[in-house]
């Protein structure tokens, strides 16, 4: 499901590239209207491969497989270093884009560049200037995430499936768990509930810390922004970790056997899990180098520490409690 999710936005978003690309294709390569639509392709054919064949154990032809499922994640993983490159050469181009605009305005007023020295040739042909050609420009730019997240999402999927080739399963330890969701029972509504206000309370928060950065020029205001955000999210950091400090403590309690078998599938879940929180542990641990190293210290810089120490603590406790959870027996 995820999966699929992913794959519809990435094609959305290989649209508006082809939409972008052919406003003005008389200036530009073939290759660069060619590519999105080869991507769209590819996108479609490895999604369909997926849901049909995720939890298939290949046992016939294991090395023309495995070869097949390693060319297919490596084309994903260049896939995803292409998509992230051009989403920070695009970054890169607006930036430098606005410093030379405001640079060669000011030139203007100082009468040092005239404007009639100006030529509007090769530099101009390329340029988006119809309103359309914006839409598409900046509807690919804000679903890059999407395709980045595809990539990485099918890469798991495909490992998932290299390590499954030639795998038997041991049946007296495969269950087949049956969900059963009851909405209104136990503590099912009371926790769907409170993770959508705390959602919601959270989008609320950013729009208005959004809102009074970007529009405000008095310090005080970004000030008291800063100490909004910083005040929120370290109440919801609080709480996360008690949580999943609760949920662990449960777990030492829980009469269930702890599942040992190789499970390919839980190996790369916890990789994944541990490889994502070294970025968050990186984040904070230079945040926190810094506030230590810098002067004044004043209440946003207070904040900001704890909201890095709490940043290492809630994740650093959700873990385990996932990764204890992971390796439980079904009921």
């Amino acid at each position: 499901g995820g999966l699929i999710l992913f794959a519809i936005f990435s094609l959305v978003m290989d649209v508006f590239k082809i939409g972008y690309y052919s406003s003005f294709y008389s200036c530009l390569s073939a290759i660069k209207i060619i590519y999105p639509i080869v991507q769209a392709i590819f996108v479609v054919v490895q999604t369909y491969f997926l849901w049909v064949c995720a939890k298939d154990c290949v046992h016939i032809h294991l090395n023309v497989t495995r070869c097949g499922l390693m060319l297919t994640l490596t084309t994903n993983l260049a896939v995803w270093m292409s998509a992230v490159t051009d989403e920070s050469v695009h970054k890169a181009h607006s930036k430098l884009k606005k410093n030379v605009t405001e640079g060669i305005f000011r030139w203007f007023l100082k009468g040092n560049l005239p404007i009639s020295g100006m030529r509007s040739g090769s530099i101009e042909e390329c340029n988006c200037n119809s309103q359309i050609c914006q839409i598409f420009k900046n509807g690919y730019f804000w679903l890059y995430p999407f395709n980045i997240e595809y990539s990485l999402f099918a890469s798991a999927m495909v490992y998932v499936m290299w390590k499954n080739v030639g795998r038997f399963i041991d049946h007296h330890s495969h269950h087949i768990q049956r969900l059963k969701f009851r909405l209104f029972r136990r503590t099912f509504f009371i926790g769907i509930m409170l993770g959508l206000l705390i959602l919601v309370s959270g989008l609320g928060v950013l729009v208005l810390y959004e809102v009074q950065i970007n529009s405000s020029t008095e310090s005080s205001k970004k000030s008291q922004a800063l100490t909004m955000y910083y005040i929120f999210n370290i109440v919801c950091l609080g709480l996360m970790s008690l949580v999943c400090i609760g949920g662990s403590v449960i777990y030492r309690f829980d009469k269930r056997d702890m599942d040992r078998h190789k499970n390919p599938t839980r190996t790369l879940d916890v990789a994944l899990l541990m490889g994502a929180a070294l970025g968050q542990y990186a984040i904070s641990y230079y945040s926190i180098v810094a506030i230590v190293a810098s002067t004044p210290r004043d209440t946003i810089s207070a904040l900001n520490l704890t909201y890095a120490l709490l940043m290492i603590a809630q994740h650093t406790f959700q873990n385990i409690f996932i990764i204890e959870g992971l390796h439980r027996q079904p009921p």
